[in-house]
């Protein structure tokens, strides 16, 4: 059967599915077989016994870019690239303190950082690029999972 996660709770290690049939559908994490995690607005094929979602497969082209409200990859990428002095890459994922750390860094801390010759602000810019590039040459589900969803901050 056809149908979509509406939830999944990495701590429970269990979640619920709509059904194409119009069911909801409970189910544990053992019954996932992929090697990316359920997310909220997954498309999935299951098998169906009782109440209980079994052999859960994501549908063919269902990445968690799909999912309303996700973060593009590209974006982030590229405001990494060419504004991540500023951090507004960091911004765009959600992440305030450390899009704060590089935007004052870059902008009020040249008073401070002039006297390091302003290594700290190149530190920052070579980090930028590097997140940059990371964040481009990951597929769409492993920057989901690692960025949006695992919200980590740095690399």
């Amino acid at each position: 059967m056809k149908g979509q996660v509406l939830d999944y709770s990495v701590q429970a290690n269990n979640g619920l599915i709509s059904g194409a049939d119009g069911n909801r559908y409970t189910f544990t994490g053992a019954e996932w077989r992929d090697d990316v995690a359920p997310l909220r607005g997954m498309s999935v094929d299951f098998e169906v016994e009782g109440e209980r979602a079994l052999a859960i497969y994501r549908a063919v082209g269902a990445g968690g870019s799909i999912i309303p409200g996700s973060k593009n990859k590209i974006a982030a990428g590229l405001l990494a690239i060419f504004l991540g002095g500023l951090g507004i890459h960091k911004f765009y994922l959600g992440y305030t303190g450390p899009g704060l750390v590089y935007l004052l860094t870059n902008t009020i801390g040249w008073v401070i950082t002039i006297f390091l010759l302003g290594v700290p602000n190149m530190i920052l810019g070579v980090i930028a690029l590097i997140e940059g590039i990371i964040y481009l040459t990951k597929t769409d589900e492993d920057f989901e999972q690692t960025y949006v969803v695992g919200r980590k901050p740095w690399f």
